[in-house]
């Protein structure tokens, strides 16, 4: 697949989804800037990524985006340096790991930040600088989980569905403006979230992953589900009874 984008913005990109697709982007020849908490790992990634191109295409910005406030002044700070924007991606994600009857808020109130929050900043801040242009992508990386409410993680579950409803919301505000606006809904990857877990369907690396996204991004794709057969599972989800999915426990 040839490179569609010349300048990109990778938010979360410091593992899992993200950091695969920072690299992928990095090999079709994209100048694209790397976003995450964890400076050490970004500028592993980065000095990987220009080694096997030959070029200083990474650059790194660390950003917890849970100081909204940065969003904006930073982004415009990044597509200063890059000379322009394209393409963001957002992939930061936390998903806390709950016992059947606990509740612990902290830990889902941090999930909201990260998962939500910080998505509606860096989209909101992106959406500003490329609607001058009329020309862009934004793609925000939710999940199946966001399909309907389950026992097994609620608050991570509420995230990405209200991340499903907000996006859509933007790409009716934007869509005859000149930007797209895409929705990711992986099933099971094989990240630091999900872990070494035996899992049905099986979970894809990824880097499987982030082919199937940027792919579908090309392809200009509204909704991008991943592998594909997700969407499938993701109909029974919404059609399934109450009853059955009050005695799910995942």
């Amino acid at each position: 697949m040839s490179g569609q984008w010349a300048r990109a913005v990778v938010v979360g990109a410091s593992s899992g989804i993200g950091e695969a697709v920072a690299r992928q982007l990095g090999r079709q020849g994209t100048r694209v800037a790397l976003l995450a908490r964890r400076e050490t790992l970004l500028r592993d990634i980065a000095a990987e990524i220009n080694q096997a191109a030959g070029l200083d295409l990474a650059t790194v910005y660390p950003v917890d985006v849970r100081e909204w406030e940065r969003a904006g002044p930073l982004l415009n700070q990044i597509v200063e340096s890059l000379g322009g924007l394209d393409l963001l991606v957002y992939a930061s994600g936390v998903m806390p790991h709950h016992r059947g009857s606990d509740h612990p808020t902290r830990e889902d109130i941090e999930a909201i930040e990260v998962n939500l929050g910080g998505a509606v900043a860096w989209t909101n801040a992106a959406v500003e600088l490329m609607l001058p242009h009329r020309s862009g992508t934004i793609v925000g990386i939710s999940s199946i989980a966001g399909e309907r409410g389950r026992a097994g993680n609620p608050v991570y579950n509420a995230t990405k569905a209200g991340l499903n409803v907000y996006l859509e919301s933007v790409r009716c505000r934007v869509a005859t403006r000149g930007l797209a606006v895409v929705t990711v809904k992986p099933g099971f990857v094989r990240t630091q979230m999900v872990g070494s877990r035996l899992l049905f369907p099986p979970a894809v690396s990824s880097e499987r992953a982030a082919r199937d996204i940027l792919r579908g991004v090309a392809e200009r794709k509204r909704v991008i589900w991943v592998p594909w057969w997700w969407e499938w599972i993701g109909s029974l989800l919404r059609w399934a009874p109450p009853a059955v999915l009050e005695r799910l426990r995942v």
